[in-house]
């Protein structure tokens, strides 16, 4: 990242970064005690920022021609502005909260509704039921309505955290279309991996948050000007942490009921979009 300017402290910059991911110019602002500092991603784009800062401190208009839209009216502070701004992440997010808060007043009806196979209690057993069949019968979203499911707060608050942080930068890099493709792709591989590994009572969206690190980290680091960006220390402490979910230490200090095969293959399917699509960037290059 390259330092472009101080920003006073307490100024508003909501405006500047909107018009900054629209013109899909990568940056971040962080903030210590002397103010705001505006990084750049990429210092081929250092003249197109200046020319945008230029137009913000005049006040003049700066997303681009034919992104404007009816919503783009409502204020800064309004709750629909993340839904404006990244519709895929927040949809998303929010689905996990409703069945989230649906598993607390519905219990265990809402886990059989959305595993990935048909569950059920037979004579005081668990009955399971067959996915192919499922599917035949037309419960399609059982391939991708396990990714919905969190068994606790730790457990929820942790996956919507990377969910949020990757998801909004492939939707305002790469559009909304891009961050479906990933969840859809990422969502029904990571299920389909822990599936095939034997287990059929599991949950959870860290796949997709696997698969968006991956995408994103190949995109950075292929095509440095595409604007992506993530922390080479949060890729160290995410690939640490599945590393150490897999070995018998982590059940040896109550982190043993993980869905590993879901992590490994929702990575595994972030890093062949991500190889894919960033080789695509270089060939128009």
């Amino acid at each position: 990242m390259y330092r472009v300017m101080q920003l006073p402290p307490d100024l508003d910059a909501r405006e500047l970064r909107r018009a900054l991911w629209a013109h899909r110019i990568g940056h971040r602002i962080t903030e210590d005690a002397e103010g705001q500092t505006l990084w750049l991603a990429d210092p081929r784009q250092r003249e197109e920022l200046q020319r945008l800062l230029v137009r913000w401190q005049r006040g003049e208009p700066l997303m681009p021609k034919g992104r404007t839209s009816p919503l783009s009216a409502l204020p800064t502070s309004s709750l629909l502005t993340p839904l404006r701004l990244a519709p895929v992440t927040a949809i998303t997010l929010g689905l996990c909260l409703v069945v989230f808060a649906a598993m607390a007043v519905f219990g265990d009806r809402v886990i059989a509704a959305l595993a990935i196979v048909p569950l059920g209690v037979i004579n005081g057993s668990l009955a399971v039921g067959s996915l192919v069949e499922a599917v035949l019968a037309g419960q399609v979203w059982r391939l991708l309505s396990p990714a919905f499911l969190h068994f606790g707060w730790m457990h929820l608050i942790f996956n919507m955290l990377w969910l949020w942080y990757f998801g909004r930068q492939v939707e305002a890099l790469q559009g909304s279309g891009r961050m479906l493709l990933i969840l859809l792709a990422a969502g029904i591989g990571a299920n389909l991996a822990q599936y095939a590994a034997g287990t059929v009572l599991f949950g959870g969206m860290s796949g997709v948050d696997f698969a968006l690190l991956g995408y994103v980290w190949l995109m950075s680091r292929r095509v440095p000007g595409s604007g992506f960006f993530v922390p080479q220390m949060l890729v160290v402490f995410m690939l640490g942490w599945m590393v150490f979910t897999m070995t018998d230490m982590a059940g040896a200090v109550g982190f043993g009921n993980v869905a590993n095969e879901a992590h490994l293959g929702g990575l595994v399917v972030g890093l062949a979009l991500g190889w894919y699509y960033s080789g695509r960037a270089r060939r128009q290059r």
